[in-house]
């Protein structure tokens, strides 16, 4: 049933996948030991709800709107089953914040197959990139698919090897503005925003640990099954898939990097392994293969959303 479900787009999908994240954000957040209807608390939370709500909704557009999966709604039920089992998430403001940039980003590179307007697609992701890693510094390292797509797209015009840069002086400004204007002061310490950890074990509880390497065991095997279904995807397309697979990897870096290694920081792989997913189980023929599969996927990650409250 669920399989089937989501195999169409439907607003029942819709519907029921904002379900589940209203009564996930909910539970999470009252089993917290705060007062959440202080108006600073509350005032945060509603900020990350609102940002987890736009997050899927950029998911199901990336994912539609460019063909990078047929008509249905498998990417916003695997998205959904990530964000379950990684709860921490839906009280992390600056991580949410930082990806959603970055979601913001990844549908602008994307759109460059169309070769409409690339200068400006270029500046906005570029725009966003930076603007993301205000947030959280190693997200910077998603510029890196900037440069992959301009690439892809549009090498030949030297102009658009330039356009980074300029997006980069724009945030810099900014940041000084509203620095200025809010705080009386501006500063940026680069010694700690660039400080990098490879410690994988440190701060993870017995569950954090299990939803761990849950994921990795999923991300494994969504990665693998769609690189050696590459050749099979349309020559038009082939470009765009790259820059998903490119976006997962860089995602990867990003939490290898940063320093506090918290299972947060895998939000910024969620979008495009969900992608990924979707394509995998777009390709199952069994359908009865194919709803177990998922029946156990969402039953994980209420699992292991449970064990972590």
């Amino acid at each position: 049933m669920l399989a089937s479900l989501f195999s169409k787009t439907r607003p029942f999908n819709y519907v029921l996948t904002g379900f589940f994240v209203v009564i996930s954000f909910f539970i999470y957040q009252f089993t917290r030991d705060k007062d959440f209807f202080e108006t600073q608390t509350l005032l945060k939370e509603s900020a990350i709800f609102v940002l987890i709500i736009a997050s899927f909704i950029l998911v199901n557009f990336i994912s539609l709107r460019n063909a990078l999966t047929k008509n249905d709604n498998y990417a916003i039920l695997l998205f959904l089953i990530f964000v379950l089992m990684f709860p921490s998430i839906l009280d992390n403001w600056q991580i949410v914040l930082s990806n959603f940039f970055l979601l913001l980003a990844l549908r602008r590179l994307i759109s460059l197959r169309t070769l409409n307007s690339p200068k400006e697609k270029i500046f906005d992701a570029s725009f966003w990139i930076f603007l993301s890693a205000l947030f959280h510094f190693w997200s910077i390292a998603y510029i890196i698919l900037v440069f992959i797509s301009i690439i892809f797209h549009s090498g030949k015009d030297y102009k658009n090897w330039l356009i980074p840069f300029i997006s980069l002086f724009c945030v810099w400004i900014l940041h000084i503005f509203f620095s200025l204007f809010f705080f009386g002061k501006y500063e940026l310490n680069f010694q700690e925003m660039i400080q990098v950890s490879f410690d994988f074990t440190s701060h993870k509880t017995t569950f954090e640990n299990m939803a761990l390497a849950s994921y990795v065991s999923i991300s494994v095997l969504f990665f693998a099954s769609q690189i050696f279904d590459y050749q099979n995807k349309p020559l038009n397309m082939q470009s765009s898939y790259k820059q998903v697979y490119f976006s997962f990897l860089l995602a990867i870096g990003i939490y290898a990097l940063s320093m506090d290694k918290t299972n947060d920081m895998l939000i910024y792989s969620f979008a495009p392994l969900a992608i990924l997913g979707a394509n995998m189980f777009e390709k199952l023929d069994n359908n009865n293969f194919k709803e177990t599969s998922l029946y156990i996927l969402f039953a994980v990650g209420i699992t292991l959303f449970v064990l972590q409250l």
